[in-house]
């Protein structure tokens, strides 16, 4: 683990690859207040576990689990690293979608009960965001403030989150794969299943073997 320095209220520390699971590993650090010695502990405030980069060209998509207020700059960080430009929550707010529109990431709300499949509603929404990014390269829906909002075809990336980032989030990305890529869906689960372990359950691994492509949108992407 990197070294800690320079820390007067809030320690803040960023995954450096040695943790097992991606996430960072929480800790204590000792903290220097402003009233002259005062020793205290801070806890390290940290992702709750590592987003998960799912390229299948030129389609490219980070699932989450749910930021939250304490932890939002972090999560932040990890979209601009990787290009977000449109964000989708797919479960109830935990934070405020308008941080994340100053750092210039669209959020788009399209929040389905956890356990169900997604309502056609949240499917057509989000397909029209993905080929709005990859196929029209328009830019996505509600796009417009930012440097992340200038991203075009293959330079957007798409975040998608709900409670943990292993049932409804990855659902969608699989759609996304079946609709655009052409994918058979058992292909789909499996390619999001190496890059993000235990996405996907049994019930929803039945729904997406009987999903019909009904957007029409024609194969975009090549298997990796």
């Amino acid at each position: 683990m990197a070294s800690v320095t320079g820390i007067e209220d809030v320690a803040v520390a960023i995954n450096d690859g040695s943790s097992k699971n991606g996430s960072v590993v929480d800790a204590k650090v000792e903290a220097k207040g402003n009233g002259g010695g005062a020793k205290g502990t801070a806890p390290i405030v940290k992702l709750g576990s590592k987003p998960t980069l799912i390229v299948h060209s030129p389609l490219k998509f980070l699932i989450m689990d749910s930021p939250k207020k304490e932890n939002l700059h972090l999560y932040i960080k990890e979209c601009k690293r990787h290009g977000v430009t449109d964000l989708v929550r797919v479960c109830s707010p935990s934070y405020s979608a308008k941080e994340m529109e100053l750092a210039g990431i669209s959020v788009h709300e399209m929040a389905y009960a956890d356990g169900t499949r997604p309502p056609d509603d949240v499917i057509k929404q989000f397909l029209g965001v993905v080929k709005s990014r990859f196929v029209e390269g328009g830019g996505g829906a509600g796009a417009g403030a930012g440097a992340g909002a200038d991203a075009r075809g293959g330079d957007a990336c798409i975040g998608v989150h709900c409670v943990a980032g292993l049932g409804r989030a990855p659902v969608l990305v699989a759609i996304a794969l079946i609709e655009f890529g052409g994918c058979d869906p058992i292909v789909a689960v499996d390619f999001i299943r190496k890059h993000r372990r235990g996405a996907i359950n049994a019930q929803q691994l039945d729904y997406l073997e009987q999903y019909t492509p009904t957007f029409n949108a024609g194969c975009v992407c090549s298997i990796m």
